[in-house]
């Protein structure tokens, strides 16, 4: 190996062995514990082992397939932990929603599965044509839906009239960084002139040492996990703004019944009663006692007692969502925390009265 293939091999190596010091890192030494963290850390450490097993056999092909299996196994996980740390964060969810747990638990049975019954050492053939399509398709699939997620971010970030935060220039980077690892990647499984693996690992070097520089740059970052905002700040807004925000969300939420969207975000209601989102994150956080999501759900429960007392018709499901759930459990679990007993005794109540 000459002197620029040490170098290289060293400095994707040496990339994917500080990710995984990285991903530790967010997973149990940051001060604050936002969901966002533990995403990273997985996302990370999902992606330091998709470097190394393409450092290691694209310097040694020799090595046993099993490598191969491994890394492709981990690809699996980079496009959900994208997501779900993006979504965490744009949606200021704290606690992974059981959904959210059941389609982790799916890929992971998924892939696993299909690598006891087929391991790469007896059908190569398999993992290396379709095996490694429905992957990167997979990972393709949520970059997409990550974009649709931060979209209103990207649109800051490439607009140069607006200002963007510490914070939405993170994620915007994180984001624009793995979806350039992905088509390098990609266009090396296509074939693609001067396309190959290696290219993949220097580019997540790259990332991930101007991950590391932010860090090292900035005395604080507990705000970078705050895409809409500043949650350690006990700062109220006065009583006279406050008011007004509130007499807002409430014309607006029940005039335009905003509470009905399933995607509704933050950043959507920030706009329709022209505020920013960092504002109505502080009024809701600090003057209301509430996240985003207990916001919109206490209107959602409220329609649907509504329709429940009612119409005894309609399935207890359908009710969800039309007042806007996107799932029975999360209708059925957001119900019983905010009402204290479940749809259906809540209509079994209703029709004996």
């Amino acid at each position: 190996m000459d002197t620029g293939k040490e170098l290289l091999f060293f400095f994707s190596a040496l990339g994917a062995f500080n990710g995984l010091i990285l991903g530790v890192y967010f997973f149990f030494f940051t001060k604050k514990k936002y969901l966002t963290n533990y995403f990273l850390g997985a996302l990370l450490f999902a992606l330091s082992i998709r470097i190394a097993k393409s450092v290691f056999v694209y310097f040694h092909p020799e090595l046993p397939k099993l490598y191969l299996q491994f890394g492709l196994t981990a690809c699996f996980f980079i496009g959900p932990c994208l997501y779900y740390f993006l979504k965490s964060a744009v949606e200021e969810i704290n606690v992974m929603p059981n959904s959210w747990k059941l389609i982790l638990a799916f890929w992971g049975t998924l892939i696993v599965t299909a690598g006891i019954l087929y391991p790469y050492q007896e059908y190569p053939k398999l993992w290396s044509f379709y095996f490694i399509r429905i992957i990167y398709f997979q990972w393709f699939v949520y970059i997409v839906f990550s974009g649709i997620t931060i979209h209103r971010v990207l649109k800051k970030i490439f607009n140069r009239k607006e200002k963007t935060s510490p914070s939405e220039m993170w994620f915007g980077m994180l984001y624009l960084g793995i979806f350039l690892l992905f088509l390098f990647y990609f266009l090396a499984i296509m074939g693609a002139p001067g396309a190959t693996y290696i290219s993949g690992a220097v580019v997540f070097s790259f990332i991930l040492y101007l991950v590391i520089s932010i860090l090292l740059y900035r005395k604080k970052t507990e705000d970078l996990f705050l895409l809409n905002g500043q949650k350690n700040s006990v700062k109220k807004i006065d009583v006279a703004e406050a008011g007004i925000i509130s007499e807002k969300l409430e014309n607006t939420m029940n005039e335009k019944e905003l509470y009905k969207n399933p995607n509704l975000t933050l950043q959507d209601l920030s706009q329709e009663i022209n505020i920013s989102s960092h504002q109505l994150s502080q009024f809701l956080n600090n003057n209301l006692g509430k996240n985003f999501t207990s916001f919109v759900n206490e209107f959602r429960i409220n329609e649907a007692c509504k329709i429940i007392t009612s119409n005894d018709k309609l399935t207890l499901e359908s009710v969800g969502y039309d007042v806007g759930f996107n799932s029975k459990s999360t209708f059925f679990a957001a119900f019983k925390k905010h009402t204290g007993t479940t749809p259906l005794n809540y209509q079994i109540q209703a029709l004996q009265s």
